[in-house]
């Protein structure tokens, strides 16, 4: 690995002493392999059994569901991960887990500013309270279809997915409670895992990073509620990205720093220029995982409540109702010929965002109309709202599933006619409509995998 003699410099001008070979061979070193198991649908027991390609290497310290693995398997041929059992993800990033257990401390409504591909959208639908609202952004928007897909498999029923730029929803009226800023960076701190971003790294990109991070904050500072908090992280290591960054929020803002609880066995870093903030560093050669920074701040004044329109929506009313939970939990929204699930207590504010800010996921998509007949979302096979007792289930074996999730039609032998579940191992995998000789594929069509397994 061939790195800019200019990040060199840089790097050992913010490393103690003897500390720059350390971090330059540990850059030459394969990456970790992670995953974060989502404990509403499985548990790493169940993950596991069965499954050799899945070979733990001990727990993520900072992160209750994080798992190394001992070599990467072909995450593609495994239906548990199109089933939204697990994610895979790198493991400095599961330290937003500890700043969330910071600040949170009951139901919030939150924003994932820039939130593809998903990986720490799921983790938060996995740590916040319930009764939280959460509202996972992505301003590309193929990438926003990534986003869509992922959350949708995880299974949360609380979470809106929009499209939109920084500035309009900085102009909304819409507040939270806490804001995510995973912002766009210069990618320091995946130089071993991606090529593409050594090539691309210059003073002048790093600068240029640097400016459009505070463009971002500037937008979107107001969205965040007096009392609330702001979770800045990049994957970089240079001071211009991350504490410059936090330092010119404290005066920009009057934004307030928060410390953050480690272990010291975490050998996580403070900051590098020297300074004194509570700031976090992760580096390759200190913690197992990639270059990761992440500092929390509060925002000056009174905390205030949840802004809701008083007016609580109309609910539609149809044979979909009894393919969930508690379905007086929620408001049922007709959207041309869909029906999403809106959970009532935040029904009018999930409303009020799609108002105002572009949305792709306004909800829990459970039903599609089809003439005068209802068929199943597949958004409801992977959600943990799901009735069991709404469809009958079919188990399929490996291979079937592998059918299934490249899109082609498969047989179900002694089952009824009409909509099935089918699941691997217990777990739903989508819907089909079983219509005797075969059935008929209803996994949505762009999901597929597309390579030859």
């Amino acid at each position: 690995m061939e790195l800019p003699a200019d990040f060199i410099h840089g790097m050992n001008a913010m490393l103690q002493e003897d500390e720059l070979s350390h971090f330059l061979e540990a850059l030459a070193h394969e990456p970790s392999v992670s995953i974060r198991v989502n404990e509403a649908k499985s548990g790493l027991d169940d993950l596991l059994s069965g499954n050799p390609s899945i070979t733990p290497d001990g727990r993520v310290p900072w992160a209750c569901s994080g798992v190394y693995l001992k070599e990467r398997p072909d995450f593609t041929s495994d239906p548990l991960l199109h089933a939204g059992c697990y994610y895979v993800q790198e493991a400095s990033s599961m330290f937003l887990e500890q700043a969330v257990r910071t600040c949170v401390s009951g139901p919030v409504t939150m924003l994932d500013l820039c939130a593809a591909p998903g990986g720490k959208t799921t983790h938060l639908c996995s740590l916040l309270p319930h009764g939280s609202l959460l509202v996972a952004n992505e301003i590309n928007r193929s990438r926003a279809a990534i986003l869509a897909e992922n959350v949708t498999k995880w299974g949360a029923g609380n979470v809106l997915v929009t499209n939109d730029t920084p500035e309009r929803i900085g102009r909304s009226s819409i507040m939270f409670d806490i804001i995510l800023t995973d912002v766009p960076c210069s990618g320091e701190g995946m130089f071993r895992k991606d090529p593409v971003a050594i090539s691309e790294w210059s003073q002048a990109n790093v600068r240029m990073c640097a400016d459009r991070q505070r463009e971002i904050l500037r937008s979107i500072w107001d969205s965040l509620k007096p009392g609330g908090h702001l979770i800045y992280s990049t994957c970089t290591y240079n001071s211009n990205e991350d504490e410059n960054n936090v330092r010119w929020m404290m005066n920009e803002f009057g934004a307030e720093p928060v410390g953050i609880d480690t272990a010291p066995e975490w050998n996580v870093a403070g900051a590098l220029d020297g300074s004194s903030m509570p700031v976090y560093h992760f580096m390759q050669h200190r913690t197992r995982g990639e270059g990761f920074f992440l500092a929390l701040l509060k925002k000056p004044g009174e905390a205030v409540g949840i802004n809701m329109r008083s007016k609580m929506p109309k609910s539609e009313d149809g044979e979909f109702r009894t393919w969930i939970s508690n379905p007086d939990s929620y408001i049922f929204d007709r959207r041309d010929s869909a029906v999403f699930a809106l959970p009532a207590q935040y029904a009018s504010l999930m409303q009020q965002v799609s108002s105002e800010i572009h949305t792709i996921v306004p909800g829990l998509q459970i039903a599609v109309q089809k003439g005068h007949d209802w068929t199943p979302a597949h958004a409801l096979s992977m959600s943990s709202e799901y009735d069991e007792s709404a469809f009958p289930q079919c188990e399929i074996d490996l291979d079937t599933a592998l059918r299934y999730l490249h899109l082609e039609a498969i047989h179900l032998e002694g089952m009824p006619k009409g909509y099935v579940s089918v699941r691997y191992k217990g777990h739903r995998l989508g819907f089909v409509k079983n219509i005797g000789n075969r059935a008929n594929n209803l996994y949505p069509p762009n999901w597929r995998i597309r390579k030859s397994i």
